[in-house]
């Protein structure tokens, strides 16, 4: 059924919109970024959960949508640093302006702080969005070039190329251990995980690459080096950047790109936080977060199946189950994200749906772990549980 397909062109609305943001300016910014925070919170609120498995006879155009995500983010992030650039670069502007009428120049420049405020929110999400999330399924192609390539230069959009080695080969691994970086602790704060994980993600891509290169009998320093060729691509937009505008552009893009590092931070904190696994066994849907709401799934290419996901890390986006079964978020991905971010009311709302982990989810086994997690956890509720 072509729905099925076109529904999956959702993700690409929400991108195009927010290009449309940039080059409307000024308030249009502003108006982008909230209009898509409602698409997500409030479409997940009132479209209920989507619980379909439809069976797809033309997978390639599938892949097609998740290649589409680099010209889209590409556009949107110059379009982004354009609007903070003095000069009119590679006269986009003037572009526009001679095929719409719009005078995109004139509406950057009057723009007040407050929109380029929203511009930087604006902008790290659609990196997170359009870059993180579409990379994060074409990284497990591991035997498709294409994809890998694709892929690896939307993660260099975050500064996170080390991603595609790590999460693949380090997370899907150890996930809901503390062997995991990715998987948050029961009571850690979600702003000390974002620090922890960024570094600790790193240094096991690291080594996960050196091992490679060893058993390769190639050298750490050099080309053959994944993780090192993925800074030069990260560089090579720093550069654009920079030659955009100035160090001023240049500062922009780099905490742009930082926050929207940290925003896939927070989502590994919400996705796994609180889980435990002996790392002996397999993992299970039980160990992760899960959610079908019905936006967040289509515009986000099935993230938000994330319990078949880790237990089928090579099944792709659109074979993966709904599993009503598993354990459920609060809400949908982005209004999960935002309880995230505040921590008092993460540990409120979190901590009954932990409890109820360890009773409805837990082997007899995992339940001596979460017995041990909650009394490290430094949560009352948790302590008393």
């Amino acid at each position: 059924m072509i729905f099925h397909y076109l529904k999956y062109f959702l993700f690409h609305v929400v991108g195009i919109a927010a290009f449309a943001a940039f080059v409307g300016g000024g308030e249009w910014i502003t108006a982008g970024l909230v209009g898509i925070l409602a698409f997500y919170i409030v479409g997940d609120a009132i479209s209920g959960d989507d619980t379909s498995t439809p069976e797809f006879g033309h997978p390639g155009i599938l892949t097609a949508q998740l290649w589409m995500a680099l010209p889209l983010l590409t556009a949107i992030v110059f379009a982004s640093v354009w609007s903070v650039c003095d000069t009119d670069v590679l006269g986009f502007g003037a572009q526009i302006q001679a095929l719409t009428g719009y005078d995109a120049v004139s509406a950057r420049d009057n723009a007040n702080p407050w929109h380029h405020v929203s511009g930087f929110f604006l902008t790290f999400l659609m990196i997170g969005i359009v870059g993180t999330i579409t990379a994060h399924e074409l990284t497990h192609r591991t035997w498709d070039p294409v994809s890998m390539m694709v892929g690896r230069w939307l993660l260099a959009f975050s500064f996170d190329t080390g991603f595609s080695i790590e999460h693949v080969y380090g997370h899907h691994r150890y996930v809901s251990t503390t062997e995991d970086p990715a998987t948050a602790p029961r009571g850690r704060n979600v702003y000390f995980h974002m620090i922890a994980s960024t570094i600790k993600g790193n240094i096991s891509a690291w080594k996960i690459e050196q091992r490679r290169l060893k058993r390769a009998g190639k050298g750490v320093f050099s080309l053959a080096n994944v993780y090192l060729r993925g800074q030069l691509l990260s560089l090579a937009l720093i550069a654009a950047a920079w030659a955009m505008g100035g160090w001023q552009a240049t500062l922009y893009f780099v905490v742009c790109a930082v926050a929207a590092k940290f925003l896939l931070e927070l989502v590994n904190y919400m996705e796994h936080y609180g889980m435990v696994r002996n790392p002996q066994l397999p993992v299970q849907p039980r160990h992760s977060w899960n959610t079908n709401k019905r936006i967040s799934s289509w515009s986000m290419f099935n993230l938000t199946r994330h319990s078949h996901h880790h237990a089928q890390g090579e099944v792709p986006y659109q074979d993966l189950k709904p599993f009503p079964d598993a354990p459920m978020m609060i809400g949908g991905y982005l209004a999960t994200m935002i309880v995230a971010a505040i921590p008092p009311l993460w540990h409120k709302l979190m901590t009954p749906k932990v409890l109820e982990w360890d009773e409805k989810y837990a082997s007899e086994e995992e339940k001596i772990l979460a017995q041990q997690a909650n009394a490290k956890s430094g949560i009352a509720g948790l302590q008393r549980g």
